[in-house]
């Protein structure tokens, strides 16, 4: 999953907190995917050892902020809705569902 200007068209933005060498921010990349390919949305990861702005969730990745592309803000929110450690591309959808009424 590459992030192109074609992406920055859709309505939902996910944006992935991680860190190197995190087998559970390999699987969430991969749920994402799968979801991207039934529902595409932006997308950005951040790695938290890298921007200690987010350090909050150093021990607690992979972290997914689900937001609403439609304000034009690129920044994510800690307010946004989340999902951690572990979750289904069901769980996301069911995200992107919520977010979209």
């Amino acid at each position: 999953m590459i992030p192109t200007r074609a992406l920055y068209h859709h309505a939902a933005r996910i944006t992935l907190f991680s860190r190197a060498s995190c087998s559970l921010c390999a699987d969430a990349k991969q749920v994402l995917s799968r979801v991207w390919d039934r529902q595409p949305f932006e997308y950005q990861e951040i790695d938290v050892m890298k921007d200690r702005k987010w350090a909050v969730y150093e021990f607690d990745v992979p972290v997914i902020h689900v937001e609403s592309n439609q304000n034009g803000s690129k920044e994510t929110s800690m307010a946004a809705p989340k999902l951690m450690h572990r979750f289904s591309p069901e769980q996301v959808e069911d995200l992107l569902k919520k977010l979209g009424k």
